[in-house]
């Protein structure tokens, strides 16, 4: 797998400027090692895709959908993004963007399940 790629860093960095209000909420939890000291990174590419949230020492790859996301084309490109990283041992939890919002303890506490599964494995 090839992480950060040159040529998506300018995607990268409009994506961390451009965050939806439900990244930041969440960002909020997962910077600074908040969650059982695991490094999260905002907007990470592995191969040519980018995910908004990522902590490689656990292959967590986290994602907060917004409307964009309903289409028929960004369903399809979303399963195929996800099932090719998960090929590569890479776990996913997605998130709608109102599920951050307005359940964000609960969102939290579902990574955190998650975090303390991946340490032990």
């Amino acid at each position: 797998m090839i992480y950060n790629q040159a040529e998506l860093k300018e995607k990268r960095r409009s994506l961390r400027i451009n965050l939806t209000n439900a990244e930041k909420l969440l960002w909020k939890y997962l910077k600074s090692r908040q969650i059982e000291n695991v490094k999260f990174r905002r907007q990470f590419s592995i191969n040519n895709y980018v995910v908004d949230f990522y902590s490689p020492e656990i292959k967590l790859a986290i994602e907060v959908d917004g409307d964009t996301h309903f289409k028929d084309e960004e369903i399809e490109y979303d399963r195929k993004r996800q099932n090719g990283l998960e090929e590569n041992g890479i776990v996913f939890l997605r998130y709608l963007n109102t599920d951050v919002t307005e359940s964000t303890e609960f969102v939290v506490e579902n990574i955190k399940v998650k975090v303390r599964e991946l340490i032990i494995r």
